[in-house]
C-alpha cells in the first residue's frame, strides 16, 4: 500500500521547499516556498522518532554537504541521499550514513545521452541494492522525459515501462519527481502516477504537487497502492497549510 516518505531538500545549506521548475544556474534565484529555521538534523531526528522510513535528503546544488552530513547523522541508515552523486563519491556517502544513494545527472553526458558505463561504475561502487535511480521528469509531447541538472536539462530518455525495465536490474528502487508540478501545491500528476503503478516491479516513490491528504489518497488509487509519495510544500512541517505532519504519520501507521 502507498506509504508517505519524508524528504529534506537542501539549498544553500538550509532546509527549503522550492518550486522545482524555478531552479536555474543563471538568472534570478528559485521560488522558495519555505526556509527552515531548524537544522537538517532536527528534521531527520523527527522522522526517525516517528518511524518514517525510506525518506530522502536531496542536495539542490553546491554548499549543502555539511547540512547533508548533519541530516544523515541524525538518522544513520535511515535516509537516502541524492544530489551530485557519482561513482567517485557514492561509497563515501554510504559511509556517512546514507541508506542508499540517489543518482540522475551522472548517468548522462552534457547532451542528455545515457552513459551505460557510468551506471555500471556506480553498481560496482555500491551495489544495486544501495542505489536509487532518480527518473525525475517533465511532461513532453510524447509523455514524460527524464530531466537532469536540477531538472533544467531534458535528456533523451523517456519515462515509460521500457525505461523502468532497462534500469531495474541496476537499482533497488526509483524516485520520480514530476518537475512541472513540484512545489506548486496544485495537485499531483495522476497520469504519471498511473503509469508507475501499472509497472510495479520495484519500489517507486513519486513526488510533486501533493496539496492535501486527498492527493495522498489519489496517489494510492492511481498507483494501485504500488507507488509511495512525498509531500513537501503543502506540509505544515514546512510551513504549508494543506496537510499536517501528524496526519501523514497516522496514514503510515494505519497501513502498517
Amino acid at each position: 500500500m502507498t506509504k508517505f516518505r519524508p524528504c529534506i531538500d537542501l539549498h544553500q545549506g538550509r532546509v527549503k521547499q522550492i518550486v522545482g521548475g524555478s531552479l536555474r544556474d543563471e538568472g534570478p534565484g528559485p521560488v522558495e516556498n519555505f526556509i527552515a529555521d531548524r537544522p537538517a538534523r532536527w528534521f531527520a531526528e523527527t522522522f526517525r522518532a516517528d518511524g518514517l522510513t525510506g525518506g530522502h535528503v536531496v542536495k539542490l546544488g553546491p554548499g549543502n554537504d555539511d547540512a547533508a552530513r548533519e541530516a544523515l547523522a541524525g538518522w544513520p541508515g535511515g535516509l537516502q541521499l541524492g544530489g551530485g552523486i557519482d561513482a567517485s563519491n557514492a561509497a563515501a556517502w554510504l559511509d556517512a550514513g546514507a541508506a542508499h544513494v540517489i543518482v540522475t545527472s551522472a548517468l548522462f553526458d552534457a547532451q542528455g545521452r545515457l552513459l551505460p558505463e557510468a551506471l555500471a561504475a556506480l553498481v560496482t561502487a555500491v551495489g544495486r541494492e544501495r542505489l536509487v535511480i532518480d527518473l525525475s521528469c517533465r511532461r513532453t509531447g510524447t509523455g514524460w522525459t527524464v530531466a537532469m541538472n536540477r531538472w533544467q536539462t531534458l535528456t533523451q530518455v523517456p519515462v515509460n515501462h521500457a525505461t523502468l525495465d532497462q534500469f531495474a536490474p541496476s537499482c533497488a528502487e526509483f524516485l520520480i519527481h514530476a518537475a512541472d508540478v513540484e512545489g506548486l501545491c496544485r495537485g499531483i500528476d495522476a497520469d504519471l502516477v498511473a503509469l508507475l503503478g501499472t509497472w510495479g516491479k520495484l519500489p517507486v516513490t513519486y513526488a510533486g504537487g501533493a496539496a492535501s491528504l486527498a492527493d495522498v489518497r489519489l496517489v494510492e488509487q492511481a498507483g494501485q497502492g504500488r507507488v509511495d509519495v512525498t509531500v513537501g510544500s503543502a506540509l505544515d512541517l514546512f510551513g504549508g497549510k494543506g496537510v499536517t505532519y501528524q496526519e501523514l504519520v497516522a496514514w503510515n501507521r494505519r497501513k502498517s
